[in-house]
Parts: C-alpha cells; structure tokens; sequence
C-alpha cells in the first residue's frame, strides 16, 4: 500500500499533475502500473481518511496544554522507533508541525500494514500530511526542504 501512495504522491502531486478524480479511472491507472486491486483500494481509503482528519483537524485536541507532552502508545512505539518520534519532535521545535499534524501523521503511519516504519518512510507520510492540510504550505516547503537538501559535504561553514 504504501508504494502506492509514493506512487501517487510522486506521479501526480509532485509532478504537478492533474489527479485523477474518477476513483474507477484512478484504479485503472495503478492497476496498469502494476498495483494489486487490493492494496488500490487499501491506499485509496489511506487518501480518503486523510482527507477526512482535514476537517477534524484541531477538534480533538482543543484543550491542549503548551506544558504536555506526548507520550507513544506500546503500538507506536513499535512502528515508530526512537530515531522517528525523535525526528517528530524535532520538526515540531522547529515548528514544520504543530500537535495537530504530529497527531495526523501518527494517525495515518499507524494505518499502514507495515508493522515498522523507517525514518524515511515516515519523512514521506509527512509530506503526504502537510501537502493535504490546508494553512500549511510553509511547514510543506520546510519539510521538503530537509527530504531533498543535499549536503555539500562541509561541516562548518
């Protein structure tokens, strides 16, 4: 499912190409790609769910308090290993997320099938969150910024 999604990500956000909005001619698309009709459909609601915490965004976490910190569920901390709740709570010092989009990519990392999820893999669910949450093009451009800069090699300036 979630080479479909970097599929899809890379094919029609980033290529800046139209999405098909037809769900039947989209599913026709990626099965000519080479993707299962089952896992399509897997990573079609994966979209569609994400879609759907746009407009929860925030709701649920009204009452939090700037003092709280997250604490990773014994499931969470399987999937995300230290390096990536670290990574997540780097971006948000950094301010590229705030508690409702960390919460959002937990949310849609915890719905992949992979029952471990790498630091890479996680930086592209991110992106996926950010481009999808509206009022966040900036956060999207900083995180794309850290996934595609390239290290010139120096390490003082």
């Amino acid at each position: 499912m979630f080479d479909i999604l970097m599929y899809l990500f890379e094919n029609y956000v980033q290529g800046d190409t139209e999405l098909l909005v037809d769900e039947d001619e989209l599913t026709k698309e990626l099965t000519r790609a080479g993707f299962h009709q089952s896992e399509i459909i897997k990573a079609l609601d994966w979209l569609e769910r994400l879609a759907d915490l746009q407009t929860k965004e925030g709701s649920y976490l009204r009452t939090h308090n700037p003092q709280s910190f997250r604490i990773y569920t014994e499931e969470e901390m399987d999937k995300l290993d230290v390096e990536s709740r670290g990574f997540l709570m780097f971006l948000e010092q950094i301010k590229v997320l705030n508690v409702e989009t960390r919460e959002m990519v937990i949310d849609r990392v915890m719905e992949l099938e992979d029952s471990y999820l790498g630091l890479e893999d996680l930086k592209w669910v991110i992106l996926m969150v950010l481009f999808n949450a509206p009022g966040h093009q900036s956060a999207y451009e900083q995180m794309e910024d850290l996934i595609f800069e390239q290290p010139d090699g120096r390490l003082h300036s």
